[in-house]
């Protein structure tokens, strides 16, 4: 454990304590004026993160996902419900990221030569980006949006965010 201090403009306070966060395990964050008033004195606890363990397999991901027709159906009728312009929402975004994980995963599975796999990253990415938004409840244990893992391998990141999912919905 060790402890932070940064100095810096108060209106770049919120920006600066979310990075720590996002860094590091932080504790509350103490803010203070500087001496001459015009900067704040930030000083935080923090910890390195622990190691993350590996992405949850296909199959512990998708144990308990419905079939894959099913899924499509679902994600075309959300899709088809939804008036023009309103936001379909995180489900939507991880649950057709998982449909295509799913998809690509057979393909290769049985040796097909397709562009399933760059749908299912390109998908991965888009859940990625509406968490890293801020729009997203996302778990992100032992990864989070931000992680390097996460852009390393987006779609390990729809595996870990399903299989929280499915086990709490």
């Amino acid at each position: 454990m060790f402890e932070i201090r940064i100095i810096c403009d108060p209106d770049d306070t919120n920006r600066v304590t979310t990075a720590l966060s996002g860094a590091f395990a932080t504790g509350a964050v103490r803010t203070y004026p500087t001496r001459d008033g015009e900067r704040t004195r930030l000083y935080v606890t923090a910890d390195h993160r622990p190691e993350p363990g590996p992405w949850p397999t296909p199959e512990e991901a998708y144990a308990l996902a419905p079939s894959m027709v099913r899924e499509i159906g679902w994600t075309a009728q959300t899709a088809a419900d939804k008036p023009f312009g309103e936001s379909l929402g995180r489900e939507y975004w991880l649950r057709k990221a998982a449909l295509l994980d799913r998809i690509a995963l057979r393909d290769e599975e049985d040796g097909l030569s397709s562009d399933a796999a760059e749908v299912a990253t390109e998908a991965a990415r888009r859940l990625i980006a509406y968490d890293r938004d801020g729009e997203g409840d996302y778990h992100g244990a032992p990864y989070w949006p931000e992680h390097p893992a996460t852009d390393a391998d987006p779609r390990g990141y729809v595996r870990q965010e399903y299989a929280h999912w499915a086990e709490n919905h």
